[in-house]
């Protein structure tokens, strides 16, 4: 039975739909060093804690294509948006224990205009028939499931675009990532830098 972890905000009257956790805190960090991170989404509220494992350039693509979505449903629908993340950073680390739900497979974005949220659900990699899942099959997998508020979106944005760029630095000559130790540049027939 899969298992669908669902956080939203709550309800001017204070209420949260049946099934969903309060959300309090939806976030973007990594555990390790430079090179060898992991990446992580992770949502708190109503006492429970999901962290789910992605890949860099799934957050990567994943701040990107938020950003896209919020102009998109300005556009569309006149929502107003805030021009700039809020002002509340949050800095703090990724909150513990840090158990893996799942690794995340697919991520869909969403605009509910009912609620003016973004709906971001990230589905666990799974194993498939074909190249591209079919409904049924993506059904059977767990997700995690967070509705944001445009605010609260481009909070995220912030800190996931931060997240990605504190990896290490890029070689000035190819782009490819830098090690402590060099190395092997391309554009110097392999030798180190």
């Amino acid at each position: 039975m899969p298992q669908v972890y669902a956080f939203e905000p709550e309800s001017s009257a204070g209420n949260v739909p049946v099934g969903s956790h309060a959300l309090e805190r939806f976030v973007a960090g990594t555990v390790g060093v430079p090179g060898e991170r992991t990446f992580f989404l992770q949502a708190r509220g109503g006492g429970r804690l999901v962290s789910v494992a992605l890949e860099k350039v799934q957050m990567s693509l994943l701040a990107e294509k938020l950003e896209e979505l919020l102009s998109e449903a300005q556009r569309r629908f006149g929502v107003t948006l805030p021009e700039t993340a809020s002002g509340h950073e949050d800095n703090e680390p990724l909150d513990t224990p840090l158990d893996e739900e799942f690794r995340v497979g697919t991520l869909a974005l969403a605009w509910d205009g009912d609620s003016d949220t973004v709906v971001i659900e990230a589905i666990a990699a799974g194993e498939y028939e074909a190249e591209e899942p079919t409904e049924e099959e993506l059904a059977g997998l767990d997700r995690l499931r967070v509705r944001l508020t445009p605010a609260a979106t481009r909070d995220f944005i912030a800190r996931a675009k931060k997240v990605v760029a504190a990896g290490r630095p890029p070689c000035p000559l190819c782009g490819q990532p830098l090690d402590p130790a060099g190395h092997l540049c391309p554009r110097h027939n392999g030798y180190r830098r």
